[in-house]
């Protein structure tokens, strides 16, 4: 395990997130990192902070009449040669595991968390901090699930911002995600007699042409398109170079627009092989978790987007908005990372969409862009 980083709550943006970066936190190994940004908010002075395993909340107690839910995930996925982080400075480029996704987000939480979690500070709202650990593998690890299910009061609010990235702009809602096994079962044979048995590969030929003449749709709610998309990502089967395989299986993700359900994506995923399930082949849904809508009519999440200035579009993925949003609270995703680069080896954020996202939620949770 990795000696507990020192986290200055006191330097720029730019600085606490090469800390940050520089403190290795793959999904499951998160305690050092989560033990450092606990005494760091424990040393503010001006919060009520409290432990769930990996999870670090902390909120103030303000008696605002609102109250403004900051949250972020501090795992990365597997590190890729690319700690500790390294500074372009002729490109304005800082790279490094998590730089996008999420640790600038973490540091603009953690620098906000300066500013209004000392004695005297004056938000316009009461704010509440939560650092997750497990968001980057199955959702049953999820430290945030974990927070919903053991302290959820911790997770009220009148609106949550997840710092997920987004290149700066404020991406509403998310996408539904289904990932199901579609398997197919045939009869062993020798390969130079293959007329007795039965290829179970050569079964999933109708639902590989299915996925190839799959149209997917596009969905506009509250101004923002959200585009489907249900794909392969994983094929199996095979016994030996010489044996006519008898299983064979398909794995699918189906990533729907969120004026579906869980129990719409699955009836639209079976509908589309309908032909293959008709013909023996069996499909199982394996995991399962539904979107969010983008909820831009809440008074709270427009203030935020007049607040910031920027356009609501669509958030293309999941993200833990859908846990805010199944408790009714109006959720948004707005941090400096470009989601495109998450999970790269050249991850990296532009040092120059670090200090603007702080500027931005600064003004809005003092009330002075109103």
């Amino acid at each position: 395990m990795s000696a507990q980083p020192d986290l200055d709550l006191s330097s720029d943006v730019l600085a606490l997130t090469r800390a940050l970066v520089d403190a290795p936190s793959v999904s499951g190994s998160e305690t050092p990192l989560a033990d450092a940004v606990e005494a760091a908010l424990r040393a503010l002075g001006g919060l009520e902070v409290e432990r769930v395993g990996d999870a670090v909340l902390a909120r103030t107690d303000l008696d605002r009449p609102t109250r403004v839910v900051l949250a972020g995930h501090l795992d990365t996925v597997p590190i890729a040669d690319n700690v500790p982080s390294r500074l372009d400075e002729a490109t304005g480029r800082l790279y490094g595991c998590g730089t996008s996704d999420m640790k600038s987000g973490d540091a603009v939480m953690l620098r906000l968390a300066a500013v209004f979690g000392v004695p005297g500070a004056q938000p316009a709202h009461d704010l509440t901090f939560v650092f997750y650990d497990n968001e980057e593998v199955e959702s049953v690890k999820n430290g945030l699930g974990r927070v919903a299910r053991e302290r959820r009061g911790w997770l009220y609010g009148d609106l949550a911002v997840l710092l997920e990235p987004t290149d700066g702009e404020i991406e509403a809602g998310c996408q539904g995600t289904l990932r199901a096994v579609l398997e197919t079962r045939g009869r062993r044979a020798h390969s130079a007699r293959s007329w007795l048995g039965e290829n179970a590969i050569h079964g999933l030929s109708g639902a590989l042409a299915s996925l190839a003449a799959y149209r997917p749709r596009e969905v506009e709610i509250d101004g923002c398109t959200y585009r489907e998309g249900l794909n392969a990502v994983g094929i199996s089967g095979g016994v030996a170079g010489n044996v006519i395989p008898d299983e064979s299986s398909l794995t699918v993700n189906f990533r729907y627009a969120p004026d579906r359900d869980e129990d719409a994506a699955e009836a639209h995923v079976r509908e589309v092989f309908a032909d293959a399930i008709s013909s023996g082949a069996t499909l199982t849904v394996v995991d399962n978790a539904g979107g969010a809508l983008p909820g831009l009519a809440e008074p709270a999440a427009a203030a935020f987007v007049a607040a910031v200035g920027r356009p609501a579009r669509a958030k293309l993925g999941w993200t833990d908005v859908a846990r805010f949003a199944a408790f009714g609270i109006p959720a948004i995703n707005y941090g400096p990372g470009d989601p495109q680069l998450a999970h790269t080896r050249e991850e990296h954020v532009l040092v120059d969409r670090l200090q603007p996202a702080v500027d931005a939620l600064t003004a809005y949770l003092s009330g002075s862009s109103s």
